[in-house]
């Protein structure tokens, strides 16, 4: 019997184990590229029965895009223009399984304020906490299952840097035992079980670099393993063991703004900058590491949308002759020559992209989603569906055939069925 058994087990495990709900636990999702796993096979329309709302929760206005895990959802918000809010809700149903609260407001530059200032950066989740940062430059970790606060860190007291003017924006990486941010007028690796600082490196005086916008991302470069990490002012190298900056590149941008997430492609990396140009950098082994150099260059900027990668493609969004009105472009990454841009289809100031095999999922700031096949030789959209009146600047989660989509003020589910 106990022979039985266990072959039972050996059977039921992987079964259990290939069952398990698929999760988005952080920016741009599980491999931080916005790419998701190839089954469910997404369909090929969004309209009716093919696309079901699930269930909608009103929230308090925030930029986070939802972070989902096994059971639940985790939003942000800023309620009353004084306090910051974290909930749980029942990945099923919407209800709330629990909230943490902590005062955080402040108010960004004018030019930057027209869709409101509040929290800003999307979390990131473990499997136990989760890290939440808020706008005055604070990290807050929370138990997942509680939502008890483990830690809170206040960079500003604890660096004597600068508040950044335009809050706390990039999103925190968690790898290991640590948990990566560009805070405190710098790039700082903490402790994720404490808070306690392990090092800072790209110190400045809490001014280009204390407001940062980019989020770091994970590239092994000529078999070295390293954050790549976009600051107001360069592209940079940067050792998660010892904070070392291994190589740095000048990256000019208009009011500092280098926004998007850096994208390793091999031993390459692609980037864009706002109101200047969109680049592919290698690298040079040399016997000080990697030096960096032009591959190519365009003058497409990607604005503030991070690319999705197909096939040795990048697809993103292009900023227009005004910010209301973008274009998705395709540019040949071994080239640089854009292939095609979508021409009479408008994808508004902003759009999150997410890609499953040759397919891209586009959400914009007009509450408009968007199902694209990505086609290097033309624009090619199989379908499309207003899913919110409300402005939806947040980026949107996949999970298995379900939808999260972060509105201005609330978070709806959708799920997608085949015919």
């Amino acid at each position: 019997m106990r022979r039985i058994a266990g072959l039972l087990c050996l059977i039921l495990v992987p079964n259990l184990l290939a069952e398990s709900p698929a999760i988005w636990p952080q920016w741009r999702g599980p491999t931080r590229d916005c790419k998701v796993a190839a089954t469910p096979v997404w369909p090929d329309k969004l309209q009716g029965d093919h696309f079901q709302k699930l269930w909608q929760v009103n929230l308090g206005p925030g930029y986070p895009g939802p972070i989902v895990a096994e059971d639940r959802v985790f939003v942000a918000e800023t309620v009353e223009r004084k306090f910051e809010v974290v909930r749980a809700l029942d990945r099923k149903t919407g209800k709330e399984l629990w909230q943490a609260k902590w005062d955080g407001a402040m108010s960004v530059p004018f030019f930057a304020a027209s869709n409101g200032s509040w929290i800003r950066a999307t979390p990131a989740y473990d499997g136990e906490s989760l890290y939440v940062a808020g706008i005055r430059d604070v990290l807050v970790c929370l138990d997942a299952k509680t939502g008890k606060e483990r830690w809170k860190v206040d960079f500003v007291e604890r660096f004597k840097s600068s508040l950044p003017a335009f809050g706390m924006v990039c999103s925190p990486l968690v790898d290991g035992d640590a948990v990566y941010v560009q805070a405190g007028a710098g790039f700082v690796k903490l402790n994720k079980k404490t808070g306690e600082t392990i090092w800072r490196t790209l110190q400045d005086d809490g001014g280009m670099y204390g407001s940062a916008f980019s989020s770091p991302a994970i590239a092994t470069l000529y078999g070295t393993r390293q954050m790549l990490v976009q600051t107001r002012t360069k592209l940079t190298g940067v050792a998660p063991e010892t904070g070392k900056v291994l190589w740095s590149q000048e990256v000019p941008a208009m009011r500092g703004m280098n926004i998007l997430t850096p994208v390793a492609i091999g031993d390459a990396v692609f980037t864009s900058a706002h109101s200047a140009k969109t680049y592919l950098f290698e690298f040079e082994p040399s016997g000080e590491g990697l030096k960096p150099k032009e591959a190519w260059t365009t003058k497409d900027q990607a604005y503030m949308a991070s690319p999705v990668v197909i096939d040795g493609h990048a697809y993103f969004l292009k900023r227009g002759r005004n910010d209301s009105r973008q274009l998705l472009i395709c540019v040949d990454l071994k080239k640089g020559e854009t292939k095609w841009d979508s021409d009479a289809v408008s994808f508004g100031s902003y759009c999150s992209l997410v890609a499953q095999g040759d397919r891209i999922l586009a959400r914009d700031n007009n509450g408009m989603l968007r199902l694209i096949r990505a086609n290097a030789q033309k624009f090619e959209m199989l379908d499309e569906r207003k899913v919110s009146e409300q402005q939806t600047w947040a980026h949107l989660a996949v999970c298995g055939d379900e939808v999260f989509i972060r509105e201005q003020e609330g978070v709806t589910a959708f799920r997608w069925r085949k015919p």
